[in-house]
C-alpha cells in the first residue's frame, strides 16, 4: 500500500500469501483487519470448487479487481458464483464465464450477456434461477445464522413447484431440473420454504474503508454488496480508499468492520455503465419519426400512467413500465422506488451528471430528487414484499383469465429471469396493486391474455389490472376478468377475437383515457 504509513502499525499489511507473527498491534486496533497490497494476493487461497458471493447489480458496484484476479488464475474451476446477474461477456463475473471457470451460477437474472444465456442454454452451465428478492433474503439469513424461512414469493411457480431447468443436455432437453419446495400456509395465504446461502468467500466492492474494516458506500453500489458481505466464511472488500480508523463518521458506516476480513485498496477503477442512459439521448423524436411499436407502447404506459395517485409509492419494471414517468398527470408527485436499492428515483441525468454508481433495476443511469434515500438489495425487498408500495406496475408474456402472471422465460428459448417481478407480484398478498402493461397479442399474432398461462408463472391470482393497447382490464370481486374500457376505433367485437378467453363486460364500460 502506498502512502499509509500509520496503517501498517494497525493492522495485517500483506505482501505474501502469510502475515508476520511477530508483529505488534497497536492499542487502537479494533480487530486484525488484513489488508493486501493486490486482488491477486487477497484471493491467494481460493481454490476449486469454491463458492463465491459476489456483490453489484449490473456493473454497478462489481468488485472488478477481484474478478480480474480470479480470471487470471485460470486453473481455479468449477466454482458456484452467486451473483444477482452476469454483468457483460468481457467484464465482471463474465470474465469467469469466458474462461468456463463456472460450474453454476445462483442468480436472479440474466440481463444482456448472450454468453451466459448460450453457456446456459446449450448444456455448459447450471443455472439455479432464483427470485432476486428470495435471492437477497437468502443471502441476508445466511449472514445472520437463520437456516430457513418461508416467503410468499414464488407460490404455484416453478420456484415451488420444481421443474425449473438448472442444466439442459446438448440437444436441449432438461438434464437437471429444481425440486419441489415444502409451503405453509398462514392466515389464509400460501407461504414457500427457503434455505439460507453462505459463502466460502464474498467478493466486495466499497467506496470506503477504515484499518478497522468499517464500510461505506456510494448511492446504488450499495445493493448485493452489503448483505453478501456478511455471508461468507472470509470477505474480500475492494475499495477505493482506506482510511485510519476513526475518519469514517459512525453514523454513516453502512457494514461494520466486524463482517470483513481482508482489504485492498484498487489503483484504478473502470466502472463500466451497462446502459448509458441521458435526457439527450431520450429526448421525445418527432412523433412523425416513431414507429408503430413505439407508438402503442407510449399508449399503453400513458394510460398506466392514470391510476398513479399524489404521494404514491410506485416500482416500475423494465420496458413499458419505465416509460409511465413520461405521461404523469400534471401536479402528481410519485416515488419511484428501484429494487437496486433507490427510492424517490428521478428521470434521466443530463450528460455532465452521469454517475456510474447511480443506476435503476434497468442498469440505466439515472438521477435522484429531494428526499431520495439509498439501501441495501435485502432491505428494497423488505420494503416489497412487506407491501409499502402502493403500487407496482410490470410486464408481461401472457396473464390468465385468473390472474396468473408470466414474464420471465420461453423455455429452452428466451432466458431473462425472474429479476424482481416475482416479488413485485407476491406482494399482492400484503396489499400492492399489480398493474401489467403489455401489447394485447404477440408479434405473431396470438393472445396474451389467456384461459391458463403455457408459459412459467411469475406469479399465481397476483394481477389486479391488464393494460393493452386494445383496452383496459380489471379483475373485480365476484366477476373475474372484466372489460372496463375500450382503446378509440376498437369494439368489444375485435377485442373478443384478439382475447384468448372469456371476459366479463362491465356495464359502465367507457372509452380508454389517455
Amino acid at each position: 500500500m502506498r502512502n499509509l504509513p500509520s496503517i501498517r502499525s494497525r493492522c495485517w499489511l500483506f505482501k505474501g500469501s502469510l502475515p508476520h507473527s511477530s508483529r505488534n498491534f497497536s492499542t487502537t486496533a479494533i480487530k486484525s483487519v488484513q489488508i493486501y497490497n493486490s486482488a491477486n494476493e487477497a484471493i491467494f487461497d481460493v481454490q476449486s470448487n469454491s463458492t463465491i458471493l459476489c456483490g453489484g447489480f449490473g456493473l454497478c458496484g462489481i468488485p472488478e479487481n477481484l474478478f480480474q484476479a480470479l480470471s487470471d488464475k485460470k486453473s481455479i474451476k468449477n466454482l458456484t458464483v452467486v451473483s444477482n446477474n452476469a454483468g457483460v461477456n468481457d467484464f465482471g463475473v463474465g470474465l469467469l464465464l469466458r474462461q468456463n471457470q463456472v460450474k453454476r451460477m445462483i442468480s436472479s437474472y440474466v440481463g444482456e450477456n448472450k454468453l451466459f444465456e448460450s453457456q446456459y442454454l446449450n448444456g455448459l452451465l447450471e443455472l439455479e434461477f432464483v427470485p432476486q428478492g428470495t435471492l437477497a433474503e437468502r443471502i441476508r439469513a445466511g449472514g445472520a445464522g437463520i437456516p430457513l424461512f418461508y416467503t410468499p414469493t414464488g407460490y404455484n411457480t416453478l420456484v415451488h413447484l420444481g421443474g425449473a431447468p438448472i442444466m439442459y443436455n446438448s440437444n436441449g432437453e432438461i438434464a437437471l431440473a429444481s425440486k419441489p419446495k415444502p409451503t405453509i400456509n398462514h392466515k389464509g395465504n400460501n407461504y414457500v420454504l427457503e434455505e439460507a446461502i453462505r459463502g466460502d468467500f464474498a467478493f466486495i466492492k466499497a467506496h470506503k474503508a477504515d484499518t478497522s474494516g468499517n464500510l461505506t458506500f456510494r448511492m446504488s453500489a450499495r445493493n448485493f454488496n452489503a448483505p453478501m458481505c456478511k455471508a461468507a466464511k472470509i470477505s474480500i472488500v475492494e475499495v477505493e480508499e482506506i482510511v485510519e480508523t476513526g475518519q469514517l463518521d459512525p453514523d454513516h458506516i453502512h457494514v461494520p468492520g466486524v463482517y470483513v476480513n481482508r482489504l485492498i485498496q484498487g489503483e484504478s477503477y473502470i466502472k463500466r455503465v451497462e446502459n448509458l442512459t441521458t435526457r439527450q439521448n431520450m429526448m421525445a423524436k418527432d412523433p412523425k419519426s416513431k414507429k408503430p411499436a413505439q407508438v402503442i407502447r407510449e399508449k399503453i404506459a400513458r394510460r398506466a400512467a392514470l391510476e398513479l395517485r399524489d404521494g404514491m409509492h410506485v416500482n416500475l419494471g423494465i420496458g413499458i413500465p419505465v416509460l409511465a414517468t413520461n405521461f404523469l398527470p400534471p401536479g402528481i408527485k410519485v416515488s419511484f422506488h428501484s429494487e437496486n436499492g433507490l427510492a424517490n428515483m428521478g428521470p434521466y441525468p443530463d450528460e455532465s451528471e452521469v454517475d456510474p454508481d447511480l443506476i435503476n433495476a434497468a442498469k440505466e443511469t439515472v438521477s435522484i430528487l429531494p428526499g431520495a434515500s439509498f439501501f441495501s438489495s435485502d432491505e428494497s425487498f423488505a420494503i416489497i414484499r412487506g407491501g409499502h408500495l402502493d403500487v407496482t406496475i410490470l410486464g408481461g408474456m401472457q396473464v390468465s383469465a385468473k390472474g396468473d402472471l408470466a414474464n420471465w422465460m420461453v423455455p429452452g428459448k428466451l432466458v431473462k429471469g425472474f429479476g424482481g417481478a416475482a416479488d413485485l407480484a407476491a406482494a399482492s398478498v400484503s396489499g400492492t396493486r399489480v398493474i401489467v402493461v403489455m401489447e394485447h397479442c404477440s408479434r405473431d399474432g396470438k393472445p396474451k391474455i389467456v384461459e391458463n398461462c403455457d408459459l412459467p408463472l411469475t406469479g399465481s391470482n397476483c394481477v389486479d389490472m391488464i393494460v393493452t393497447e386494445e383496452g383496459v382490464f380489471k379483475f373485480l370481486p365476484n366477476k373475474g376478468l372484466t372489460l372496463i374500457e375500450v382503446a378509440e376505433g376498437v369494439s368489444v367485437e375485435d377485442i373478443k377475437r384478439t382475447t384468448g378467453c372469456k371476459f366479463e363486460i362491465d356495464k359502465n364500460l367507457t372509452t380508454m383515457m389517455q
